[in-house]
């Protein structure tokens, strides 16, 4: 359940490279958001659960959690015009650890004038 300091982002997985969406979602858990749903539908799918996973095995191992995983059903127009089911997903992540701070900047030192 997501607090009123830390809200729900959603990230909608589509075409583009699966590194795009690791980098949006970890950009997302980095900056404190609440709960990052990653939702896909149809064959973008296989792409959601990479992505999930990428980030789970290799850029914050043992620092996230996923949640319970939702999977439906959507009803849409396809371009002919005609309805069809399409399958759907919603992957929540949540980070178990602290967001790292970042160290205070160094002074910048003044050389003779």
């Amino acid at each position: 359940m997501p607090s009123p300091t830390s809200p729900e982002v959603t990230v909608y997985i589509g075409l583009k490279p699966t590194m795009t969406y690791v980098f949006q979602v970890i950009t997302q858990l980095n900056s404190g958001a609440g709960p990052v749903l990653v939702k896909a539908r149809g064959n973008a799918i296989a792409r959601a659960v990479d992505v999930v996973e990428v980030i789970r095995r290799r850029f914050l191992e043992g620092q996230v959690e996923v949640g319970a995983i939702v999977i439906g059903t959507e009803r849409l127009t396809n371009h002919g015009g005609r309805d069809a089911n399409v399958s759907s997903i919603s992957i929540p992540v949540t980070r178990t650890t602290p967001v790292p701070v970042a160290p205070p900047a160094a002074p910048a030192k003044s050389g003779p004038s």
